[in-house]
């Protein structure tokens, strides 16, 4: 099992604990800013990739320098530096694709890189987008099981289809067996977990499932 852990140039100050992921991480890529992110955060940037126009010159020399590969392209490109590290990322042949930064700043920016597990999981690898407050996977039909996360404890399912149909929640607060939801429900939203896991199951669409906290 090899995971990759992409960090993009959104905000840091909405950041998880990198300690708490270095020890899963095989290979680290900085997108862009996020390389400078590693960098600040002692964590070995296996790839530095993107066009450095967030950074300073004395940043980028820097990232240069610690990183064990440098790619850098110009401006004017058709691909945005996550989908550069990305592509950096398939060459790795990963089984799951961590991103990180790569939310809390410009609202497209944010939506683009969601749209992104999309891609990502076409190529049957699995994906997860983390922040300090949330974890977002984009999901196909099928069944899947949930650890219970007291880091991350509310669960909430987002249809991005039209509908999402037979969908069955065991092990919830607010079950639900062969429901049909449709793109705009919030019926999903803020569930939780009884015990130490439930499962979740549905035949049709495609289902963003978001593990959340609010922080206090």
């Amino acid at each position: 099992m090899t995971i990759v852990g992409i960090v993009g140039s959104g905000p840091t100050d909405i950041l998880p604990k990198f300690v708490e992921y270095q020890s899963k991480v095989d290979y680290w890529i900085g997108a862009d800013r996020g390389a400078y992110t590693l960098l600040e955060n002692n964590i070995n940037i296996d790839f530095a990739i993107g066009d450095f126009d967030s950074i300073t010159m004395d940043e980028k020399e820097k990232i240069r320098r610690a990183a064990s590969n440098f790619k850098e392209f110009t401006a004017e490109k058709d691909e945005t530096d996550i989908e550069l590290a990305l592509l950096q990322a398939y060459e790795l042949k990963p089984t799951k694709i961590m991103l990180f930064a790569v939310t809390g700043g410009r609202l497209d920016h944010t939506l683009a890189n969601i749209q992104l597990l999309m891609s990502i999981k076409n190529r049957k690898i699995d994906a997860v987008i983390i922040d300090q407050q949330n974890q977002v996977e984009l999901t196909l039909p099928g069944k899947y099981v949930v650890e219970k996360d007291d880091e991350y404890p509310n669960i909430s399912f987002l249809p991005i289809t039209d509908r999402v149909k037979g969908l069955t929640l065991t092990g919830f607060y607010y079950p639900l067996t062969d429901e049909t939801i449709f793109f705009g429900s919030t019926r999903c939203i803020s569930n939780k977990l009884l015990l130490n896991n439930g499962t979740f199951s549905y035949s049709e669409g495609i289902l963003l499932f978001i593990k959340s906290r609010d922080l206090t």
